[in-house]
């Protein structure tokens, strides 16, 4: 982060007019928070500005009225001025809009706080912190644009929700301090707090008996395994969104070092979400092209499950 790219981004979503703000594909609450708050930033300044994501908001991430304004392909008839990725580290994450975005002739942004972030658009405002939703309310100051409870409500929910609330060791005094503001500006702390934290469906936690009963440990028990299955979501009537904070619990057991989540995408694909307490899960994930942060990282692996375990094993083995 520099004060140039903040100062070249304030000055786009000043004089440009109309905006397509993209978020990553399977969006999270603080992909979906942080491009919504600065959809409603700019409506609130006399821009249009318009959300883009391959998918919807999962249901369990509208709590708010306006995480149900996700468009799944461009509005018919808008000319964007500008397009603005955010949270996202890596174009190919846009998903059906990243071909979009990199033939875009006029201005692109990306903001995101991705340590992994690889500076795809014109200008690129990145800072490795626990959320882009840290990020946001900076950028909406500078640009002078104000901050409603709305816009609270959404910035809250993906910095809650991305650092794990508020438990991730990235988590900085000036991560409090933006928390701080959005509760004087009316964000409902608590209510996010529950809802993503606590409540939960009987099915989800039907889905979750069946994870934790497949816990597998590998290397003296330092790392976990968490496997969720085409079949566990059919016979618990679940989907992917349910398994969000999955990942986390393993490192709550004493020695448990590292956490990976396994999804199984289709029969040969995996969807492996890291989590540790001090390994470098960000390198891991890079040998299988993706990454994240050093303490949280994703990637997508192929190939049969005990070759994904025994490769995912002997990457963190190299980490420790």
């Amino acid at each position: 982060m520099t004060e140039s790219s903040l100062s070249q981004v304030v000055a786009q979503l000043n004089s440009c007019g109309t905006f397509g703000v993209i978020c990553h594909v399977r969006p999270d609450g603080d992909a979906l928070g942080s491009g919504l708050a600065l959809v409603l930033a700019l409506r609130g300044a006399g821009k249009r500005a318009f959300m883009l994501c391959e998918e919807p908001a999962p249901e369990r991430l509208r709590i708010f009225p306006a995480l149900g304004e996700v468009y799944t392909s461009a509005p018919e008839g808008v000319v964007f001025d500008a397009l603005i990725s955010v949270d996202c580290a890596d174009i190919t994450r846009l998903g059906v809009f990243s071909a979009m975005f990199r033939k875009f002739r006029g201005v692109t942004i990306n903001i995101d706080h991705h340590i992994s972030n690889d500076r795809f658009a014109k200008i690129n405002y990145v800072y490795d912190c626990p959320a882009t939703c840290e990020l946001i309310p900076e950028v909406l100051s500078a640009a002078g644009m104000s901050i409603d409870r709305d816009i609270a409500d959404l910035l809250a929910l993906g910095l809650i929700t991305d650092s794990g609330n508020f438990s991730h060791r990235d988590v900085s005094a000036k991560t409090f301090s933006v928390a701080s503001m959005l509760r004087a500006a009316g964000a409902d702390i608590p209510r996010i707090g529950y809802e993503m934290f606590t409540k939960q469906s009987k099915n989800r936690a039907l889905l979750y008996v069946r994870v934790l009963k497949s816990m597998r440990f590998c290397l003296d028990d330092r790392l976990v395994f968490l496997t969720v299955t085409q079949k566990d979501f059919a016979e618990t009537d679940t989907e992917k969104s349910q398994t969000e904070g999955f990942v986390d619990f393993p490192l709550s057991i004493e020695g448990v070092e590292a956490s990976i989540a396994l999804m199984e995408v289709k029969r040969g694909q995996y969807k492996a979400s890291l989590r540790s307490k001090r390994i470098n899960v960000n390198a891991v994930a890079s040998e299988f092209g993706g990454g994240g942060h050093i303490l949280a990282s994703g990637c997508m692996l192929f190939g049969e499950y005990e070759e994904v375990i025994e490769r995912l094993t002997y990457a963190v083995y190299k980490q420790l």
